[in-house]
């Protein structure tokens, strides 16, 4: 993600005299569905979050995976009534909400914060568009390669670790456009291959980016 990470958003963050409400979900608990009111702007303090959507037909789509210092449910801000997505605690989380009125006047009250606010949320639909873009035009084994060195946080200067949250074939195959079987074939291939290693907890060797970066 380029510009501010996660970690130093949340870390530059002074919610000093922000009116907010501080909830917490256990793993794979919703946080919001798609269709509930939207009235309040999301960040997450400590957890994973996944937001999906669901078309007429019943088929679900993961857009997003977001991780600890990222907000989320901005839609309000912009006047749609309902929410568009459906967001999920993948992890034991602590979210902090803020009523969208609140929100507007922190943004009039404090230039910096808002600035920070916007860069964030630019920065995250670049992210999105570069996701579509993988999804028009790259193979199923490069979209599964990003999406897994984008959950292991690679490249951010604050991670030190490589290491997955529990996130299931089902999950991936829904990121990136596939069936669970062909996961498993890429998955097996990957470890084979010594760019993921799997004991108990997935870890991403930074070798998968080869697969990424091949013509």
């Amino acid at each position: 993600m380029a510009g501010k990470r996660g970690a130093e958003v949340q870390t530059a963050l002074d919610w000093t005299g922000v009116r907010t409400q501080e909830r917490r979900y256990e793993r794979n608990r919703p946080i919001y569905s798609q269709g509930d009111p939207a009235s309040t702007v999301m960040f997450i303090a400590e957890g994973d979050v996944r937001l999906s959507v669901v078309s007429h037909a019943g088929k679900e789509a993961v857009i997003a995976l977001l991780a600890r210092g990222h907000f989320f449910g901005e839609g309000c801000l912009v006047g749609h009534p309902v929410r568009i997505s459906t967001a999920t605690a993948l992890s034991r989380s602590h979210i902090v909400a803020i009523k969208r009125p609140e929100m507007i006047r922190v943004m009039h009250a404090r230039p910096a914060f808002a600035d920070m606010f916007l860069a964030h949320m630019i920065n995250r639909n670049m992210r999105i568009e570069e996701d579509l873009v993988d999804q028009l035009f790259n193979s199923i084994e490069k979209r599964l390669a990003r999406a897994l060195l984008l959950l292991a946080r690679y490249g951010d200067a604050t991670e030190t670790h490589r290491m997955l949250p529990k996130v299931s074939q089902e999950l991936l195959a829904e990121m990136v456009g596939t069936t669970r079987t062909r996961i498993n074939f890429f998955m097996t291939r990957f470890r084979r291959l010594g760019f993921i290693e799997y004991n108990g907890v997935l870890k991403v060797n930074n070798s998968l980016l080869t697969v990424v970066l091949s013509s």
